[in-house]
């Protein structure tokens, strides 16, 4: 083949290459958190005001607003926590991922699976909760069917100490380990 057959035929290639590349750039993105995360709700709650006591929250389980001055210990747990204190970790960068008590085994198995070895994540069963699983970040939340839902592990990878969260990088540990 001449040169410059094979310069027409190496350019083809190269057009091929960037049209799959632009055409699979937008779904790597997107499975890297990159893009928002379908169903996520949003909020605008200000950090920074503590109160003492059980406070009442307009979502279930909250996703920001006034909380109790110590925070809730990152970590996982088999009974309930107290809203007031898990808003505070939230407030720190921690996740919280609460599921009805009802949760199969095997699926909350699965979401310890999903949190081990992460260091700024909640897990404890909320009873009365509208959907299966509800993952928090602070002003974030998304609720899901199954704990096997892809958008669980997305929201973590994006949210845990991420850029909403008011006092990033702030401690998890030393706080509270109560439950109801």
């Amino acid at each position: 083949m001449p040169a410059a057959g094979r310069a027409s035929l190496h350019f083809v290639n190269l057009k091929r290459f960037v049209t799959g590349l632009a055409l699979t750039l937008p779904l790597v993105l997107s499975a890297c958190g990159s893009r928002d995360i379908q169903g996520v709700k949003t909020f605008d709650f200000k950090s920074g005001e503590h109160k003492a006591g059980p406070i009442s929250y307009p979502e279930t389980p909250p996703a920001g607003g006034p909380h109790n001055p110590t925070w809730q210990n990152c970590g996982v747990y088999d009974r309930p926590i107290y809203d007031f204190l898990a808003v505070h970790a939230l407030e720190h960068g921690a996740v919280w991922i609460a599921y009805r008590p009802d949760l199969a085994s095997e699926d909350v198995d699965r979401l310890r699976t999903l949190v081990d070895g992460r260091l700024k994540t909640l897990l404890a069963p909320y009873p009365g909760l509208k959907s299966p699983v509800v993952i928090t970040a602070w002003n974030n939340q998304l609720a899901v069917d199954s704990a096997s839902d892809e958008r669980l592990k997305a929201f973590l990878d994006k949210y845990e100490d991420g850029p909403q969260t008011p006092e990033r990088g702030a401690a998890c540990t030393n706080g509270s380990s109560e439950t109801r």
